[in-house]
């Protein structure tokens, strides 16, 4: 069974912008140094682009995980998605989608997922895998939000 949220955040950064820093694996990197959330294959610096793929080390709940995504579409600056092809989920899809507003921009993000181990997975996605993705992806979301509107950041 699928999972889905979405978490909606407005920045005063022009969409292009916030489009960059959000397929930015430094700025990914420093949002889950928390996690000591490594990058360690395919694309580990810079920004990621349409059907390449970055590899993550990090450590979720006292367990280490290793992820593989791609980004399966890219549409600058308007939207790009990135999926799971090895990992810890069945399925995980995340659609970064930006619209330009008149006091900047907001960025909408849509994860959709799914735990495997049948049962139990089912039960850890509502117990604890949905409230802590939500939470990781709005936090990530309001950090990049305010960002200054420089390159260098």
């Amino acid at each position: 069974m699928t999972v889905s949220f979405v978490c909606r955040t407005e920045s005063a950064l022009p969409r292009e912008r916030l489009f960059d820093l959000a397929r930015s694996i430094d700025m990914h990197l420093e949002t889950q140094a928390d996690a000591g959330e490594r990058a360690v294959a395919g694309v580990t610096s810079g920004l990621i682009g349409q059907g390449q793929e970055v590899t993550w080390r990090a450590r979720h709940f006292g367990v280490p995980l290793t992820m593989t995504s791609r980004v399966t579409s890219l549409h600058f600056p308007e939207s790009f998605t990135d999926e799971q092809v090895r990992g810890p989920f069945k399925a995980f899809r995340h659609v970064h989608e930006f619209e330009q507003t008149a006091r900047g921009s907001i960025m909408t993000d849509r994860v959709e997922f799914t735990a495997p181990f049948g049962l139990l997975g089912r039960i850890a996605e509502r117990l604890v895998l949905r409230r802590s993705l939500e939470r990781l992806i709005a936090v990530r979301g309001l950090y990049l939000a305010g960002l200054p509107d420089n390159p260098q950041a």
